[in-house]
């Protein structure tokens, strides 16, 4: 399998959100952008960060029409403790196994630890931005507004 890039479709996928309900990649075409930011693991310093940058700029994406979702291996109970603590007003998928980790090409930082990295997808379906950097969480929260900003425009 070759790893997936800015222009390729979006691999689909079904996971479970915080409460369970299926969150299916599909059930978006043709009706909303999407933007998936894989994260390595609940209540740590920079996941949390980057959880809550993308929290306080919420709104851009959701008046943009965008469905947002963090993605990390965590089980749903630790996602839905960590979206009470934090407010967090998107969901929280659960990957178990890394499965859809792999599908998007998404690379282990140093051999040891689950990558982060911050996909756009448009209403086709198809993939206009990725970003990946462990330690810049911030910064994946402008790089997908400024993505988003550039399909818009």
């Amino acid at each position: 399998m070759s790893d997936l890039s800015v222009g390729m479709p979006a691999p689909d996928f079904e996971l479970r959100d915080q409460d369970g309900h299926a969150v299916r990649l599909s059930g978006f075409r043709g009706v909303n952008p999407v933007v998936l930011f894989f994260y390595p693991k609940d209540n740590t310093r920079v996941c949390t960060q980057e959880a809550c940058a993308f929290r306080d700029d919420y709104s851009q994406f959701r008046d943009a029409g965008v469905k947002l979702f963090g993605i990390s291996s965590d089980s749903t109970a630790s996602h839905s403790n960590f979206a009470r603590a934090h407010s967090l007003p998107y969901p929280l998928l659960t990957d178990s196994g890394g499965k859809v980790r792999r599908l998007f090409s998404v690379k282990k930082t140093w051999g040891l630890l689950p990558g982060r990295a911050t996909f756009v997808i448009d209403r086709d379906g198809i993939v206009r931005h990725i970003f990946s950097s462990q330690f810049e969480a911030a910064t994946h929260v402008t790089e997908a507004l400024a993505a988003l900003q550039r399909q818009s425009g």
